[in-house]
């Protein structure tokens, strides 16, 4: 469905509306399907015509419309430019408008959108440039092309030929041999450690629905599910190295391997599809993690551009980093947060990361912010920081990849008004200085010890104080050292 083309058919030749007769609106139609007669939905609007002036008072007979409208990327080619001058009602946008937006500064679209949008888009906005009405000839000044989420299908093996013998592993010979296993003629499934038992020609693959598989295992009280789906194969065999089912039942054959009942899929990582049955609803995981979850662990499963598989074990490490951080802001299990002054390794870690964020967003490198996040909030859970210095900056800082929560403890910290509106936090590099420096202390050559001494000593003071140790005079064993080496803020080396 897309713009109505502004052509009508007198004596059956098309001719194109005047300029001042423009734009032709879409009418309204009882449904939005071709008629049936095959024509398109245009034609089911009532009184749709196109009525051209003849001389004087006399109008000509009622001319049908041109009933195909343009392809919905049509407009969506174009419409960014009428959002730079969207009142104006003589043309799409003024050149005054044109030449101060110009074109869009970033533009995120993925793989498909690429061929579906950004392809058009492109002709058109050279198109407009040829004709002189807009000054630039790409949509964009910087595209980013997001990679896809992909998923992880599992597939079953069967053969083509259906039968009454199996392949069923015989613990004597310690190999599989060719067993009878019923009177009828059946669909024969097999393990995916096993499949290879049978001949390569005879085997083709299924796929299943992923929520009936536990780590590349089927789970057989999902038999009766794969059966409703699938009720050509209700009374298939699914053969494993231990014996096989039948009807979702275990029956051990004769030699059967104890403990080897998993029947196992082949995983494979593919595109999300529906006919693939590997596509994780989104809803599902909010449902049982949280938006905030998600979001972050779609971004935490690699760079932006590069397209990932999905991989639902992996989420609940980063619900488990969600909780970590929340603990952050309780005391003795109660929302509470300290207003005692924030000591110098916090305050390095909250710049430390407050950096390393402001960065990676620069650079869209949205993974890389989530394992700074991680390494932070274990910063701070080894150093029992519950300061309001430190975690109020550090709710901001989360808040464009974790909205909700961040904004239930911006409310909780006490705000009324949304973290949405608080100033970002900028890195005080002052914080980042090493005050300190931890000296290898080396005899001959061979480092011993490490003792920390403030980086504004001098070498003279470090040797000193070296001397003073109660390490050094163990291994200086009451020999007077022949030479001592200081490299500032690197290194001390006795020699004896």
């Amino acid at each position: 469905w897309g713009e109505p083309i502004p052509v009508y058919y007198q004596d059956g030749i098309p001719k194109v509306l005047s300029e001042h007769e423009l734009p032709l609106l879409l009418p309204e139609v009882d449904k939005y399907l071709p008629t049936e007669s095959g024509e398109p939905p245009l034609a089911r609007a009532k009184d749709w015509k196109y009525n051209p002036e003849t001389k004087g008072e006399d109008r000509g007979e009622d001319c049908e419309y041109e009933y195909s409208t343009m392809p919905g990327w049509a407009g969506s080619s174009w419409y960014f430019l009428r959002y730079m001058d969207a009142h104006n009602d003589k043309e799409f946008a003024s050149k005054e408008a044109v030449n101060y937006w110009q074109n869009v500064d970033l533009y995120i679209g993925g793989a498909e959108h690429a061929t579906g949008h950004l392809l058009y888009v492109r002709f058109w906005t050279k198109f407009l440039n040829d004709l002189g009405l807009i000054p630039c000839d790409e949509p964009a000044k910087k595209l980013i092309n997001q990679g896809m989420i992909q998923g992880v299908s599992d597939k079953l093996y069967k053969t083509k030929s259906k039968g009454n013998t199996a392949w069923l592993f015989n613990k004597e010979k310690q190999q599989f041999i060719p067993s009878t296993i019923s009177n009828d003629i059946h669909d024969i499934f097999y393990s995916s450690d096993i499949y290879k038992v049978v001949d390569p020609n005879d085997i083709i693959e299924i796929n299943i629905d992923i929520n009936w598989v536990n780590n590349g295992v089927f789970k057989t009280e999902h038999f009766s599910d794969l059966f409703l789906r699938l009720p050509e194969y209700k009374n298939a065999y699914f053969v494993c190295e231990g014996g096989y089912y039948y009807k979702g039942k275990f029956y051990d054959n004769e030699w059967h391997v104890e403990g080897k009942r998993d029947f196992k899929t082949k995983q494979e990582v593919e595109k999300m599809s529906k006919s693939k049955w590997n596509v994780v609803s989104p809803d599902d995981m909010v449902e049982q993690y949280g938006a905030d979850c998600l979001r972050l662990y779609e971004m935490f499963l690699g760079p932006l551009e590069q397209s990932k598989p999905w991989n639902t074990n992996g989420i609940s490490g980063v619900s488990n980093f969600i909780r970590k951080l929340w603990r952050l802001y309780e005391k003795d299990d109660v929302f509470a947060v300290s207003n005692e002054p924030a000591t110098k390794p916090e305050l390095k870690t909250l710049h430390k990361t407050i950096k390393k964020i402001a960065h990676d967003i620069e650079n869209f490198s949205f993974n890389t912010s989530v394992s700074n996040f991680m390494i932070c909030v274990n910063e701070l859970t080894e150093q029992k920081c519950n300061k309001r210095e430190i975690l109020e900056p550090l709710a901001i800082l989360i808040s464009p990849y974790a909205p909700h929560i961040a904004e239930e403890l911006w409310n909780k910290l006490g705000h009324t008004e949304s973290i949405t509106y608080a100033t970002f936090p900028t890195c005080i590099e002052e914080f980042l200085v090493e005050s300190t420096f931890n000296y290898p202390v080396s005899f001959n050559g061979k480092t011993r010890f490490f003792q920390e001494y403030d980086r504004s000593l001098s070498k003279e003071d470090v040797e000193k104080e070296v001397l003073t140790l109660e390490q050094t005079q163990k291994y200086l064993e009451g020999k007077t050292p022949k030479k001592i080496i200081v490299v500032h803020n690197k290194i001390v080396n006795i020699v004896i």
